[in-house]
């Protein structure tokens, strides 16, 4: 399950195979794969002991590297071949493996990166527009972002597509149901209803199916995998733990 705000590309060094699967459909990515921001659950695994390095960008951070539109990426990963060729890749693929560890590992794909950023028409715009919906954690109006910008909401909602692949709306959605989620403390009794209330929900229905949306998962049947993780690995740094009061 996921709620990912951000592109990422993710380079295995081992040959290790990445596997994504969404509803009935698995995918497998042999030499690492790039994600855009979803609008769907998803499943994404790996065997353990896995050898691989990977960067996540702001939601309009992947954008200066790809040669299409996001939009046409979105819920289909990509290899990274795909987006950058076999050549450059097979070249980093074989630095990285003699890479001293992870510390140089990720210098060398930084300076990958930086060798290969590029000028993007409508970033500037996005990238302040998204950074509103992500101060206000996604309870926004959509047609004041617009208004603030200067720009008509069509024409904002073809630059999130085209930086982003997913519309202002669609983005503060993924923010608000990750603010939610970051506030569930799964060592404790939850209050569906109060939680639901403060996130601005309509009614549980719409909290109920905004959850299965996102993670694939109904609420308390998410609190079950949740709790099961944190008894199988106390301290584990992929938990996903509540945020602190304000």
């Amino acid at each position: 399950m996921a709620i990912p705000k951000k592109g990422s590309p993710l380079i295995t060094v081992d040959g290790t195979v990445f596997r994504w699967r969404v509803r009935h459909k698995t995918a497998e990515y042999a030499d690492g794969c790039v994600v855009t921001t979803p609008t769907r659950a998803f499943e994404f695994g790996y065997p353990p002991g896995t050898r691989s390095v990977g960067v996540h960008f702001k939601p309009w951070g992947l954008a200066p590297f790809l040669p299409m539109p996001a939009a046409e990426l979105c819920d289909r990963p990509v290899t990274v071949e795909q987006i950058w060729g076999r050549p450059a890749i097979a070249e980093l693929r074989d630095r990285l493996a003699t890479a001293a560890g992870p510390h140089e590992m990720l210098t060398l794909l930084e300076d990958e990166l930086m060798r290969r950023l590029c000028e993007t028409a409508g970033l500037r715009l996005v990238r302040h527009t998204s950074s509103v919906i992500a101060a206000a954690t996604g309870a926004v109006a959509i047609g004041d972002l617009s208004v603030a910008a200067g720009v008509s909401s069509t024409h904002l909602a073809q630059r999130f597509k085209e930086l982003i692949g997913v519309t202002p709306k669609r983005l503060a959605r993924t923010y608000r149901f990750a603010a939610t989620l970051l506030a569930i403390d799964p060592a404790g009794p939850v209050n569906w209803v109060d939680l639901a209330g403060r996130a601005g929900y309509f009614d549980q229905a719409h909290f109920g199916h905004e959850f299965r949306a996102f993670t694939g998962l109904t609420p308390t049947r998410y609190v079950e995998v949740r709790r099961r993780f944190l008894r199988e690995h106390p301290g584990h740094a992929l938990d996903v733990g509540p945020l602190p009061a304000v």
